[in-house]
């Protein structure tokens, strides 16, 4: 229910921030000259995740957790790690480079490291089989209700849940400060959609088996996502965003056995605090 309601919102605030910029964009010149220019940032997210059915497949089981709870994994704020040069893949990141083809367009690249964190020793439906895997977990399961302890199972993708993916956004003017004699402060608000692909880094322990931990493309995502944008001097800004999607992924790696596999899809919301620099590469 609380992601039911968190998507409300998204979609709410998505539809009277669109209105809203369509409507004083009739009213306040949009800035000039951003065709061209480029962007890059930086900055953190916060995530949350839809209940998912996992199925875990292998040569000796085949079964199906039901309705799994997870959550993200939030580094402690501080100047190390969140500002330490080699440690800024550690907390939660998001990463994006982007180019304005038009006043109001741009197209970007972006990586949103997440993290996922299965909950551990909660109580989940289990359906399936498991078979001459040498624990007490052998045996056929019908809705079976099993608790994921640690001998049974780990799950978690910390390293993490990266979804690379390409978008387009728009940008709209919300205020004029030049009314106020404000002259190096610009504000506006972005609308955007996304595709991309998940490249998660695993960590599962499974029965006895050994675990995987590398990187290994696992599916694909689709996102949509609404910001606020202030500009400062004309090429420094600070960004928060809304950010929703769908994460499908069939193939995930789970042991060090290329025919040990999990499949999952759920659905997710970011909020993001970004930091970056506008800038044009020519004159």
């Amino acid at each position: 229910m609380k992601f039911i309601k968190i998507l409300f919102l998204f979609i709410t605030l998505s539809q009277s921030f669109n209105s809203f910029a369509q409507e004083t964009s009739n009213i306040i010149e949009p800035s000039k000259g951003n065709k061209g220019k480029m962007y890059i940032f930086w900055g953190w997210n916060r995530a949350h995740f839809t209940h998912s059915d996992i199925r875990f497949r292998g040569n000796n089981y085949d079964f199906t957790l039901k309705n799994v709870v997870a959550y993200d994994r939030q580094t402690p704020f501080a100047l190390d790690p969140y500002f330490h040069p080699t440690k800024l893949s550690i907390p939660q990141t998001n990463l994006r480079i982007g180019y304005f083809i038009s006043e109001h367009y741009n197209i970007s690249f972006g990586a949103d490291h997440m993290k996922y964190v299965m909950e551990q020793n909660q109580t989940v439906k289990m359906t399936g089989v498991i078979k001459n895997s040498g624990t007490r977990f052998d045996g056929n399961y019908t809705d079976k209700d099993i608790v994921l302890t640690d001998d049974f199972l780990t799950f978690e993708h910390t390293d993490g849940l990266n979804y690379l993916n390409l978008a387009v956004s728009r940008v709209d003017n919300l205020f004029d400060f030049n009314k106020l004699r404000i002259k190096h402060i610009d504000m506006s608000f972005t609308e955007g959609v996304g595709i991309g692909a998940l490249m998660p880094r695993t960590n599962t322990q499974l029965l006895k088996n050994k675990r995987y931990d590398e990187y290994h493309f696992a599916g694909y995502g689709l996102d949509a996502k609404i910001g606020l944008n202030i500009l400062f001097y004309k090429h420094f800004f600070v960004q928060s965003e809304l950010k929703g999607g769908y994460i499908n992924m069939p193939d995930i790696r789970t042991t060090e056995s290329k025919s040990d596999k999990a499949a999952q899809h759920f659905f997710y919301v970011q909020n993001n605090i970004v930091f970056g620099t506008l800038f044009r590469l020519t004159k």
